[in-house]
């Protein structure tokens, strides 16, 4: 069976990456590439949505896909926890639905984050340093969000990270508690340092694309599985074996 995909914010960057998978694959086809002057109606009639947008576009995206009874995968930043837990109270009324959310496609980044967070326990100082090209309009970037909420989590029954300076903007914009540095600059595509201080040591988790390639597996997983997934999945992890050292099995929702 081939799936049918509507591309909206298929002139970016990571737009005509998937545009380029989804053309090479024999499984998926473009059901329509959507730029920001097009009409939304142009969804109509695909098995899946892909919002590669902004962010403050995407939630009018995914709730145009669900409208029309359109599964969505989504890789546009900016889904907090609370957009995610206000879309979760919407799929309630949508059993037949899933909306698949991937702050990072790359499988490097997501096995990164999720060694942070098995770190995140053994140590009361954490701090989040995430860089960008100059042309992401969005900070922190969705994966520094995602990183921080999901270390929050794991530190739920210890309280928050030590960070006494959360009126001081130069100690970055804090999520569950941790503090996350943004740089946007020519000359480098995507890096995320997480680091732990403890007594008289520091560990460093560094993750760095270098080239779009690396998020083709990531997509092509999360265009296979979305038409078929059901209610909200947030992380590429909750797609993949991980194991019993995994965040959650493959298809897990939120």
């Amino acid at each position: 069976m081939v799936t049918s995909v509507a591309i909206v914010g298929a002139s970016g960057r990571m737009g005509r990456l998937a545009t380029r998978l989804i053309e090479s694959s024999d499984d998926l086809r473009v059901h329509a590439g959507l730029g920001s002057s097009d009409p939304i109606d142009r969804i109509g009639g695909a098995d899946l949505v892909l919002d590669l947008t902004v962010p403050a576009v995407s939630p009018e995206i995914v709730g145009a896909a669900l409208d029309r009874g359109i599964p969505v995968l989504v890789g546009t930043s900016g889904w907090t926890a609370d957009r995610v837990d206000a879309l979760a109270r919407r799929m309630r009324g949508l059993p037949e639905l899933g909306v698949i959310i991937v702050p990072n496609f790359s499988l490097g980044s997501v096995l990164a984050t999720l060694a942070a967070t098995m770190l995140a326990p053994h140590f009361s100082s954490i701090e989040i340093v995430e860089a960008h090209h100059e042309g992401k309009t969005d900070s922190p970037s969705g994966t520094a969000i995602r990183t921080a909420e999901l270390i929050g989590a794991a530190r739920s029954e210890l309280g928050p990270v030590d960070a006494p300076h959360a009126d001081q903007r130069a100690r970055g914009q804090q999520v569950a508690s941790v503090p996350i540095h943004s740089l946007r600059m020519g000359g480098l595509l995507a890096q995320q340092d997480v680091v732990f201080g403890g007594v008289g040591e520091t560990v460093r988790i560094s993750h760095e694309t270098f080239s779009d390639d690396s998020y083709a597996a990531g997509l092509l997983l999360g265009l296979r599985a979305a038409p078929t997934a059901r209610g909200v999945v947030v992380g590429l992890d909750k797609l993949l074996d991980l194991g019993p050292a995994g965040t959650g099995a493959p298809g897990t929702g939120r």
